[in-house]
């Protein structure tokens, strides 16, 4: 029998107390100006740009203590010779590190943790960190991509298409060693992950998708199902036996080319404004979304600078609604309704 009404009657019956929790805490926003994970240059100005869209002081509206610890500088080593056709793979190896310490740090501090990307190799990096805070998460993966190649099975080499291959558990043994990472270590289960917005799966992620029963919803699936019920159906399955923390892992090229045009890797058919927003809306409700990475904004790749803007717009609009933005209109808490004034009163006798 589904758990799905369960389950949400009981996110929904703390949802007012969750929603305080939340907003008495505080966000650390974290930069990673990192593009060496696939081959197009400007995703690495992606932090730069969601940040002059605003980002700050939205989230600054929405009653938090906001603490912008800047941008990462990364290491290039000289020589980087692909390894396992993995390419850059002292450079990723190396950024990935320095991010783990980073978003682990954050998240020991107590802070509810925004990684600004960067291609989506950083997801690597940023789920690690958040790992050794916090070993029980499950991870909700939203892309047109499923980022799940091996080394051997990658078209490209490109490690933005490889990230989740590293972190799970099944696969360890699976993967070869490759110079710059003999500090990852397989820490998530699939039954721990499910990826919304599918759309251009690899053969070779396909088949690790069915060998392991990870859990995905295509596109085909939010056309079929509707958000609602997609998201319904995540819960269920990440959050039936406990309630943990929620690792986002947002790639702006999930939402349609319309809509995100400035992004590398675009494909036709991906979400639209509602159902992109209405993810980030319901991961807030739970109360329990930990660490969210925003990727692959990259304002080199547009048809315009309008369309690099409302690409990088649209990312302000995912972060502040995982973090509470409503489209009810994002207002400070009130203890009562404002009563008239005496002298109101008394013009109306």
């Amino acid at each position: 029998m589904s758990l799905r009404g369960p389950i949400l009657r009981l996110l929904r019956s703390h949802a007012g107390q969750r929603v305080q929790q939340s907003r008495a805490q505080s966000v650390a926003v974290l930069g990673a100006p990192f593009s060496r994970g696939q081959k197009k240059r400007g995703v690495e100005r992606g932090p730069a740009v969601i940040r002059d869209a605003g980002l700050i002081e939205r989230l600054s509206s929405l009653d938090y203590s906001v603490h912008d610890f800047g941008d990462l500088s990364f290491h290039y080593p000289e020589e980087d010779e692909a390894d396992m056709d993995v390419n850059f793979p002292l450079s990723v190896g190396g950024a990935n590190k320095m991010l783990a310490g980073a978003v682990s740090g954050a998240v020991g501090a107590g802070h509810t943790v925004v990684m600004l990307g960067g291609d989506h190799s950083l997801g690597l990096g940023s789920a690690v960190g958040h790992a050794r805070r916090c070993p029980d998460l499950c991870l909700i993966w939203v892309d047109a991509h499923p980022d799940l190649n091996t080394p051997m099975s990658s078209p490209s080499g490109n490690f933005h298409g490889q990230p989740v291959t590293f972190m799970l558990k099944e696969l360890q043994g699976k993967v070869p060693e490759i110079r710059g990472f003999s500090w990852v270590k397989p820490f998530l289960s699939s039954r721990d992950l499910v990826y919304v917005g599918l759309r251009d799966v690899d053969p070779g992620e396909y088949q690790i998708m069915k060998a392991l029963g990870i859990q995905y919803f295509s596109m085909r699936d939010v056309d079929r199902l509707g958000i609602q019920r997609v998201m319904e159906a995540t819960f269920d399955h990440l959050l039936a036996r406990k309630q943990r923390p929620i690792h986002l892992s947002f790639d702006i090229d999930s939402f349609d080319p319309s809509l995100a045009p400035a992004t590398g890797t675009p494909v036709n058919g991906g979400l639209t404004y509602r159902e992109g927003i209405y993810i980030a809306e319901e991961i807030h409700n739970t109360g329990l979304l930990s660490v969210m990475d925003l990727v692959e904004v990259n304002p080199a790749l547009g048809p315009s600078r309008e369309a690099a803007e409302a690409t990088a717009s649209l990312a302000v609009d995912v972060i502040a609604s995982c973090l509470g933005q409503t489209r009810e209109g994002a207002h400070s808490s009130i203890d009562a309704i404002p009563s008239e004034k005496k002298d109101t009163e008394q013009l109306c006798l």
